[in-house]
């Protein structure tokens, strides 16, 4: 009997071992799984553009736009927001290299670089937003902190698309199914909203229609590949830019110069600039430059409350 019972004992020991070797062979299955979800961008989300929606009064139009290049401030978000749906049906992280844009296809891959110090980022849009006083990005917490302005709140950016990247990841989301359309979205950040993008030609613009996902050309992407969101940072050369409240732009000069005449009473200098868009010479009316980010969200709100309502922030 005692032999039976050491035998019993030896059998319960050896079982116990194999248990706690399963659950160390399973802990460390979870902790791969872990780093590799960190590394490789997460498609979890299904491609989408999206269908014109409306924000506090303000319509935005969605579209798959991959020659996307623009200055302007960033912002971020993160505690609020943590673990919630973002627009495109996925967990929002905050400690994820993600991002919120309020037209850009989800998911695309942009580079981000701060204008300030020259740090440079790539993160991955799966989000809409920001709607508050004409920011370009809302980043994620993670984000911020790479890019060295979580402190401040905000930062002066250019954002740009990685063409042939976001491509290659809109055809990889778009192979796991899903309407291309979103709908309206939800858990962006919300806020009174203080801005809309100029039109292009200086009046009302026709809506934009949502393009479906791009097939990846063998000859544009077929060498190129999905970048792993490490975190890396660049530091790139800058150039000093200045904040500017772009207040109309338009084909005119004379128009121009009477809102410029009208602008004076705000007390900011004023300037007229040229630019080119499709072939066609535009001039643009600017107020500034302008000491900070605080500054001009004041005299853009001043702008937006006495009649201007295409106004918003520049960065050049």
């Amino acid at each position: 009997m005692q032999g039976f019972r050491h035998f019993s004992r030896l059998l319960a020991v050896l079982g116990l071992l194999t248990l706690a070797a399963a659950c160390a062979e399973t802990n460390l299955a979870v902790e791969t799984t872990k780093v590799v979800t960190r590394q490789e961008p997460d498609v979890s989300g299904p491609y989408k553009v999206g269908k014109p929606y409306q924000v506090k009064g303000v319509w935005y139009y969605p579209q798959a736009d991959y020659n996307y290049d623009e200055t302007g401030i960033a912002s971020w978000y993160g505690p609020g927001f943590h673990t919630k749906a973002t627009a495109n049906g996925e967990t929002y992280d905050e400690n994820d290299l993600t991002a919120a844009h309020k037209t850009l296809p989800m998911p695309s891959l942009v580079r981000v670089t701060n204008l300030e110090n020259g740090r440079s980022i790539v993160v991955r849009i799966n989000d809409r937003g920001p709607f508050v006083n004409n920011r370009v990005i809302d980043m994620s917490r993670r984000g911020a902190q790479l890019l060295g302005f979580e402190q401040n709140g905000t930062a002066k950016v250019r954002v740009q698309v990685m063409k042939e990247e976001s491509m290659l990841l809109a055809a990889k989301a778009s192979s796991q199914g899903g309407d291309v359309f979103s709908p309206s979205p939800t858990a962006a950040p919300a806020g009174a909203v203080t801005a809309q993008a100029l039109p292009p030609a200086g009046g009302s613009a026709a809506p934009a229609p949502a393009a479906p996902a791009p097939a990846a050309k063998q000859s544009a992407v077929g060498s190129v590949k999905i970048p792993q969101l490490t975190g890396q940072v660049s530091v790139v050369p800058v150039k000093a830019t200045n904040i500017f409240i772009q207040a109309g732009a338009f084909l005119r000069q004379a128009n121009a110069q009477q809102l410029q005449r009208k602008l004076t009473s705000l007390g900011h200098p004023t300037r007229i600039t040229q630019f080119m868009l499709n072939q066609q010479r535009f001039y643009r009316v600017q107020l500034g430059p302008l000491a900070s980010v605080e500054e001009a969200d004041q005299v853009l709100q001043k702008l937006l409350d006495s009649g201007h309502p295409d106004a918003r922030i520049a960065v050049n």
